[in-house]
């Protein structure tokens, strides 16, 4: 029988850095998997690589893993927020994207499991 796997999602846009830990915090999130293209950024503030995986570990004694493989193509993603690109036509490559990586075969359910994917 397989096990449930509980996975989060959250973003650091428009949340202060007490919200964002201690959303993770609260919900039990045991690593975060940033899924960012650009994770040094100067834009992302206290969400920066570097100081991302300082504060998750400090904080809350969370893991901080980067994974690049779930990560849409800057093509895909630029179609979508740059040039206003449709939800389904995101969707739809972005799956493609992810079958055709065969990310199954890369991570691990037990990385997934109370896990918070990072976007």
């Amino acid at each position: 029988m397989n096990k449930s796997i509980n996975l989060y999602t959250i973003g650091f846009t428009k949340k202060t850095a007490q919200q964002f830990f201690e959303t993770l915090v609260n919900n039990g999130v045991k690593t975060v998997i940033d899924t960012r293209l650009n994770n040094v950024s100067q834009l992302a503030g206290f969400a920066k690589r570097i100081d991302l995986e300082y504060f998750l570990r400090t904080i809350g004694n969370i893991e901080y893993v980067h994974i690049l493989d779930m990560a849409p193509t800057k093509d895909i993603l630029d179609e979508y927020k740059k040039n206003k690109g449709s939800w389904e036509t995101y969707q739809q490559q972005f799956l493609r994207l992810i079958r055709d990586r065969q990310i199954e075969n890369q991570v691990s359910p037990k990385l997934l499991d109370s896990s918070c994917s990072r976007m």
